[in-house]
């Protein structure tokens, strides 16, 4: 026989006579909480206050209900505006954070796209932060790239060499059907005229065809994928020999900018893209690159210099460029920039060994004491670094050689063996914790914003599991 058990009472129709109070929502050290007191307390949000001017028209949801829970999504990796409209339905936290409003999808993406600027700002605010605790020391940082996948598929670009022939093939498409036009025009206007007789002038104008225009939009956006791919060749061509220029005549001894700017000029004027050169109708900004794993997607470069104390991100930006080299001297100067540090040891993997950049480790380690760690090829797996030979350096080494000798010391092996434990890890968590694999914003603006978004989401919560649930934030505020 059953035994009559007595159990707690359940009444889903039970109407509260108390409301609910929106802190007996989540227990105590809750991410969440850590998130609304430092969005309510410690960030500066003066330049989202400082775009509403309008008095007039609906009033808008509050920026901080807004930053709440685009934080708390990049940081826990729901980025979608959907996925963050359908959370504070479903899910405690964010109803937490939005204290029970359910702002639509559409209001999330303006505010996101609309403040995209002043949220990629709060980069530099956990950095701060996170020096005031004492979590960033600048003494090792290590800088790398990871290929992020744009919005935007590798099937929707053409080649230049195609793009020409298809632009042909339009034009002629268009000649076509612009003669078909006038013909179907040319027998309205003769019904117009007999039907005008018969039943008054009372008509209208015959409208465009639709085929027509399509294939008219159609070859405008062949046109300008065309010139996009014109333009940077011709940029390139310009740069490469406005240096040629500026090399020849310091080795001549002469200074002549208008003879630079001339070779630039004529390399530009002559400049023709190759077959292969390609442009992307989604993300026309974004480029085929080659990802770890050796397949090609539609990406964009993220870049970023890591601190090696608690792995805090001190510099992030977004480049077009497949190539880690020309991010060497910016992003360790955005580093020092935003934490006023020049950093003692810079580690930096064989992606970035150029003779320029050789020749700026050297510049910086003169003017700014960083002494730079930079592969000089890759290893194979499992290689080890040769030891340095005995005995002092030739005084004809090359700045390559006297790197490739600086790593083979003890000191020099002991701190680029730092490097992938450093900057690795941060990516690694923002791909899993954060779902920032691929970027949701189109464009390189942003695309930039993006990234540092989630960079300072990823400083956010290290902050987060420094604190722990005993020091509150404010305590560094």
């Amino acid at each position: 026989m059953a035994v009559g058990k007595t159990f707690r009472r359940f009444d889903p129709d039970q109407i509260l006579l108390m409301p609910p109070s929106l802190n007996e929502w989540l227990p105590e050290g809750h991410l969440a909480r850590f998130v609304a007191e430092l969005v309510d307390e410690v960030l500066d949000l003066s330049a989202i206050h400082a775009s509403y001017t309008e008095m007039r028209g609906f009033p808008p949801y509050d920026p901080r209900l807004m930053v709440r829970l685009l934080i708390y999504g990049y940081t826990t990796g729901v980025r979608s505006s959907r996925a963050i409209e359908r959370k504070c339905v479903d899910d405690v936290a964010f109803r937490f954070l939005a204290a029970d409003q359910a702002p639509d999808y559409r209001s999330i993406a303006r505010f996101r796209r609309r403040h995209l600027d002043a949220l990629a700002g709060l980069l530099t605010q956990s950095l701060r932060l996170a020096q005031r605790l004492g979590m960033v020391k600048m003494g090792r940082v290590a800088l790398d790239g990871t290929k992020l996948r744009a919005n935007a598929s590798k099937h929707k670009a053409m080649s230049y060499a195609r793009l020409v022939d298809k632009e042909q093939a339009v034009e002629g498409e268009i000649a076509d059907l612009e003669a078909a036009v006038a013909d179907l025009l040319a027998d309205a206007e003769a019904t117009d005229a007999a039907e005008d007789a018969k039943y008054g002038p009372d008509g209208k104008d015959s409208d465009l065809p639709a085929e027509l225009d399509r294939r008219e939009k159609r070859l405008a956006r062949l046109q300008a994928a065309r010139v996009q791919i014109e333009a940077e060749a011709a940029a390139k061509a310009r740069a490469k020999a406005e240096t040629s220029e500026t090399n020849r005549q310091q080795r001549a001894g002469s200074d002549d900018p208008d003879a630079v700017a001339a070779a630039g000029e004529h390399a530009a004027a002559k400049a023709k893209p190759k077959p292969k050169a390609q442009a992307n109708f989604t993300d026309p900004q974004s480029r085929i690159m080659k990802n770890s794993d050796g397949a090609y997607m539609q990406a964009y470069n993220a870049q970023a210099v890591v601190d090696d104390a608690h792995q805090i991100i001190t510099a992030a930006d977004i480049t077009d460029c497949a190539s880690d080299c020309p991010s060497y001297t910016p992003m360790l100067d955005q580093a020092a920039a935003n934490t006023g540090i020049h950093p003692a040891q810079a580690l930096v993997d064989a992606g970035y060994c150029s003779d320029d950049n050789l020749q700026a480790a050297a510049a910086r380690q003169a003017e700014h004491a960083t002494t730079t760690f930079m592969a000089t090829g890759r290893l194979a797996h499992d290689e080890q670094v040769p030891p340095a030979p005995r005995g002092p350096i030739p005084t004809d080494a090359t700045l390559k050689q006297r790197m490739a000798r600086r790593l083979r010391t003890k000191p020099g092996k002991a701190a680029y063996a730092r490097r992938k434990a450093i900057v690795e890890p941060v990516f690694g968590q923002i791909m899993t914790c954060q779902d920032g694999r691929k970027l949701l914003l189109g464009g390189q603006d942003g695309a930039r914003g993006e990234w540092r978004l989630l960079a300072a989401c990823h400083n956010l919560r290290k902050i987060f599991g420094q604190l722990g649930t005993a020091a509150p934030v404010l305590a560094v505020a």
